[in-house]
């Protein structure tokens, strides 16, 4: 463990947006302090890029969803989920504050049995999950596995035979899709998740019927980066109408600030919203089930890159040793992220430093974080900063043109701790079996 205990303790003296982890502060030397650590001090320390993550934040956001919750009912639980943050180290910190987790597929579920979760909060989920996968979660003890198809049901049954029946609750999907990018939209007719509301009386009969799955409810999930309240409301009217149940999975979806012009609801607020739309069309007494994924660990994280090189012709390019390989979502579905130099901050997001074009190191036109972005006079050798990395980013993390995967490095009180090791060279071709 490497401890920062020199770190000056001292008033800020810019504004960090909300996109940046809880307590993050400037120094009045303009150096960026992130769970107590200096952020240079932890690129020189840790290399870049890096993942770093103020496992207080973690802490916090896991107690404002569970507190929000028993707020409004007593028969509820908050479910991580693990795909957002796949990472031992993170599943422990959340169950260790009450969590339980969803998975979608048996490598998820390695990473949440490993991480400390209790089985019988485990709740199993993915489309396409292969028999192997399903005689993984019968053998761990997964508390629930959630049906998303017909084909399931039958391939499920034969996994129970003549054990004790599986707990289970059917995908449903709501015809019902929040303001965000289509490849993040689950809850349109049209999905590749869940049965249709046509279709859905139909599976609910056929599980009922089956004396290997115990149905106790319906699930639900419209979509992901949803920063309006409304569409959780519609899709809970919409399967009120599919009868009377015991347990119901809301789903997750909630959305985060990526950058200081996003707001997003209140977590009481959100969780008002659900809860109070849940008494009011399916019930009182109902178990109601929330997954939060993003919205847990997006903003906890930040990931630091070093600058490479910059480049003046059309644009201004600043190139750093990262890019698609530890953030793909700006590629895969133009995701917007700020970016600063770690110890030289613009007084705001929006102004006071060059316009620049953040782009990664990789061989693709595309490779590009941050398309458009003010950074203090840019320069070889600088640390940037990019916040809101916590959702996606270890979990989409890839070796694209041989660059091995960054580290996990967790800080807190001062002192920074590596959860996940920087991977090497040697890891690459660990998997190689000729030659």
């Amino acid at each position: 463990m490497a401890a920062y205990s020199a770190i000056r303790m001292l008033p800020t003296r810019t504004q960090l947006s909300q996109a940046y982890p809880l307590a993050s502060r400037i120094d009045e030397d303009g150096r960026l302090q992130l769970g107590g650590c200096d952020a240079l001090e932890l690129a020189r320390e840790f290399g870049t890029p890096a993942y770093i993550v103020v496992e207080d934040d973690l802490r916090a956001r896991a107690q404002t969803f569970v507190e929000a919750f028993r707020a409004r009912t007593t028969n509820f639980d908050v479910l991580f989920a693990s795909k957002a943050f796949p990472c031992t180290a993170v599943c422990r910190v959340l169950a260790s504050e009450g969590i339980a987790c969803d998975v979608a597929s048996g490598g998820e579920l390695a990473l949440a049995l490993r991480g400390g979760f209790d089985p019988a909060r485990i709740y199993m989920h993915g489309n396409a999950k292969s028999i192997d996968e399903l005689h993984q979660a019968r053998a761990a003890g997964v508390g629930h596995i959630v049906i998303d198809n017909a084909d399931e049901i039958e391939r499920l049954e034969a996994v129970v035979g003549a054990g004790p029946p599986q707990p289970v609750l059917l995908r449903v999907t709501p015809d019902v899709r929040g303001e965000t990018h289509e490849k993040i939209s689950t809850g349109q007719a049209d999905s590749k998740f869940g049965f249709s509301m046509l279709d859905a009386p139909a599976a609910i009969a056929r599980v009922e019927n089956s004396p290997a799955l115990d149905l106790e409810g319906l699930h639900i999930h419209i979509g992901s980066q949803i920063l309006e309240l409304d569409p959780f409301r519609r899709a809970i009217e919409a399967i009120a109408t599919l009868g009377d149940f015991d347990t119901y999975n809301l789903g997750g979806g909630l959305g985060v600030a990526y950058t200081s012009a996003q707001e997003p609801p209140r977590i009481s607020d959100y969780v008002a919203a659900k809860v109070d739309t849940a008494h009011r069309v399916l019930g009182p007494g109902k178990r109601l089930l929330d997954e939060p994924g993003r919205a847990l660990v997006a903003n906890s994280t930040v990931t630091l890159y070093t600058v490479q090189s910059v480049k003046r012709n059309v644009s201004t390019w600043v190139a750093v040793d990262g890019g698609m390989s530890d953030n793909l979502r700006p590629m895969l579905y133009g995701a917007v992220y700020e970016a600063q130099v770690a110890d030289r901050f613009t007084q705001s997001a929006e102004g006071g430093g060059t316009p620049s074009r953040l782009t990664g190191k990789h061989c693709e036109s595309g490779d590009v974080i941050v398309h458009a972005v003010e950074l203090v006079d840019p320069r070889v050798g600088d640390v940037i900063v990019t916040p809101a990395t916590g959702a996606y980013g270890h979990a989409m993390a890839n070796n694209y043109n041989g660059v091995p995967r960054p580290p996990v490095v967790f800080v807190s009180g001062g002192d920074a701790r590596v959860v996940v090791r920087r991977e090497t060279y040697d890891d690459l071709a660990a998997r190689d079996v000729d030659g």
